[in-house]
């Protein structure tokens, strides 16, 4: 059974940290998606199973993305966080064509 459960978003000060967490079982994750309020759901960073890395222009710099292959979790480390990141962050695996994804987490920014 595929599963993937985010967790880590909350609301932070601009200029603030948060780090996501993805656990997978049945899966290996490979990206974080987001999606705002009234828009498409983006790309924000993926990772390969041999570490490779790709982030969107716009995270580039501030946040990164890793692989925990013995718990088989992703993480998503973003520091200088800005309002425009406010958004639900996703999980996303993909095997045969298919595409999975977890619930999302919130992530806030706001003062």
């Amino acid at each position: 059974q595929v599963q993937l459960v985010e967790s880590g978003g909350g609301l932070v000060q601009p200029g603030g940290s948060l780090r996501l967490s993805c656990a997978a079982s049945g899966i290996n994750a490979v990206a974080w998606y987001r999606q705002a309020p009234g828009k498409q759901r983006e790309l924000v960073a993926s990772i390969t199973i041999e570490g490779r890395t790709n982030y969107t222009d716009s995270v580039q710099g501030r946040f990164t993305i890793s692989r925990d292959y013995g718990d088989n979790t992703i993480a998503l480390k973003m520091n200088n966080l800005k309002p425009d990141d406010t958004a639900v962050y996703y999980c996303h695996a993909r095997r045969w064509g298919l595409d999975y994804w977890g619930r999302g987490t919130q992530v806030t920014v706001s003062s």
